[in-house]
C-alpha cells in the first residue's frame, strides 16, 4: 500500500503543478486580452476624434478661397452687400468647424516663426531686428484638436546680407 500512496502522491503533485501552470498561462492570456482590449478602445477613440481629417483636407481650398475673396475691399455698394453675405456664410462654416475641434493657425505679421505650426515658403530681406519673423501669411494653417492638419504657409524675414568686401590682392 505504501507504493500505491507514493504513486498517488506523485500523481497529485504532478496534477497540482500542471494546474498551477495552466492557471498561470490563463492569467497571462487574460492580461494580454485586457491589454489588447484597451489598445483597441484607444484606437477607436482616436479614430472617432480625428475622423474628419480627410474631409477637412478637401475643404481647405474652399476655405482658402473664402479667406482670399473676403480680404479684398469691394468698390460698389452691391459688391459690399454680397461680401457681407459671404462673410456671414464663412463665419457659419468657421463656427461649425470649431464645434468639431478645428482651430485656425493664423500668424500675425511680426510673429516669431514657429516651425511646429508654420511652413516657410519664401524668405524676404529684412533687417536684424525682424530676422526670423513672419513677413506675410500666404495660407492659414489648421489644427484638429491637438493634431496639426496643415501648417500655415508664411513668408519669413531674413537678415539682409552685407556684400563682402574683396580684399586687395597682394602683388
Amino acid at each position: 500500500m505504501n507504493d500505491d500512496t507514493e504513486v498517488l502522491k506523485n500523481k497529485l503533485a504532478a496534477a497540482e503543478k500542471e494546474a498551477a501552470d495552466w492557471k498561470n498561462k490563463y492569467y497571462m492570456e487574460y492580461a494580454d486580452l485586457q491589454n489588447l482590449r484597451k489598445s483597441l478602445e484607444e484606437d477607436h477613440r482616436e479614430a472617432l476624434r480625428y475622423r474628419s481629417e480627410g474631409f477637412l483636407e478637401n475643404l481647405f481650398p474652399a476655405l482658402d478661397g473664402f479667406y482670399l475673396a473676403l480680404s479684398v475691399n469691394p468698390n460698389s455698394p452691391e459688391a459690399k452687400n454680397y461680401q457681407q453675405g459671404f462673410v456671414y456664410i464663412y463665419k457659419q462654416i468657421q463656427n461649425a468647424l470649431a464645434q468639431e475641434g478645428v482651430s485656425e493657425i493664423l500668424p500675425q505679421i511680426g510673429d516669431r516663426f514657429d516651425a511646429t505650426s508654420m511652413n516657410a515658403v519664401e524668405a524676404v530681406d529684412g533687417d536684424a531686428s525682424n530676422d526670423g519673423h513672419v513677413a506675410a501669411v500666404c495660407l492659414k494653417g489648421y489644427r484638429l484638436h491637438d493634431r496639426l492638419i496643415r501648417p500655415a504657409n508664411v513668408k519669413v524675414y531674413r537678415k539682409k546680407e552685407e556684400p563682402k568686401k574683396e580684399e586687395a590682392k597682394k602683388a
